[in-house]
């Protein structure tokens, strides 16, 4: 069965952010991502968590400024100084929250470096990342973003992730960087190559985390769009995925009216089961 965790960046929008946990935990939800925790005290949203009993899934390493087009800090060569600062942020977030996994957002490559720099800077702050996470305990996941939703994102399919991830394992040595994983985003899958089912079977077995979003229009993963996300997820099932399945879309009205999609997994008095 399915474990769904709402993304409280795009879901629950109608409520403030610390209102969202609770929101979440009514809806039926048991896990929770987002984008970047940092506006806020570690210790206010913990006890967020804690009140509400909810398992925080994954977040995101600081990406850098955000508002100035940063899209993570992985590739860009000259800031890997300021790239080992996020990573130690997102590691103590990790910590307070009790959070087993971090995405580490690749960014966009400066449009006039060299291709071959760019590469080799984001395999070094990889191992970095990695190394750093492992010693915590955290998994490091990389998430291939596509171009649609953001133009020049230097990770854009999840072979191109994979050969990445294995030649991180290369460098570290034979028992290095084994929680470096891939964070499989069936939405951008769908955006830019297709073949859902495909890709399930050929990452699967490297995945820790799968993100989920109506296409075309990152809307609920319903019956409305070119996707039958209830397929998926049993797919999913028979291929005995266990971890968490976020829910990284934009409702259409408010959240709650939106959830029907996911009454077969979630059960509360705002969703018909």
């Amino acid at each position: 069965m399915p474990r769904l965790a709402a993304n409280l960046s795009l879901m629950f929008t109608e409520h403030p952010f610390m209102d969202r946990f609770a929101a979440a935990a009514e809806a039926g939800f048991r896990g929770v991502e987002y984008l970047f925790p940092y506006e806020h005290a570690a210790a206010d949203i913990a006890a967020a968590l804690e009140t509400n009993g909810l398992t925080q899934v994954l977040f995101n390493l600081p990406p850098g400024d955000w508002e100035a087009g940063d899209r993570g800090l992985a590739c860009l060569p000259g800031r890997e100084a300021e790239f080992r600062e996020s990573v130690a942020t997102g590691l103590s977030y990790a910590e307070r929250l009790q959070c087993r996994q971090l995405h580490m957002m690749a960014g966009i490559a400066p449009v006039h470096a060299d291709p071959a720099r760019v590469e080799m800077t984001y395999l070094a702050n990889l191992h970095y990342a990695a190394t750093q996470a492992e010693a915590a305990g955290v998994s490091l996941l990389i998430e291939p973003i596509n171009p649609i939703d953001m133009p020049g994102y230097f990770l854009r399919r999840a072979g191109q992730a994979l050969d990445l991830i294995h030649r991180a394992r290369r460098v570290a040595g034979e028992r290095g960087a084994q929680n470096i994983a891939l964070q499989l985003d069936l939405y951008h899958r769908q955006m830019l190559e297709g073949r859902l089912s495909d890709a399930i079977d050929e990452y699967l077995s490297e995945t820790a985390h799968i993100q989920i979003a109506g296409v075309p229009g990152r809307q609920e993963p319903d019956a409305n769009g070119e996707v039958n996300w209830a397929w998926v997820l049993d797919v999913l099932d028979r291929d005995g995925y266990a971890g968490w399945v976020g829910c990284e879309y934009r409702p259409a009205a408010t959240t709650l009216e939106g959830l029907d999609w996911a009454s077969k997994w979630l059960n509360h008095k705002g969703v018909s089961a």
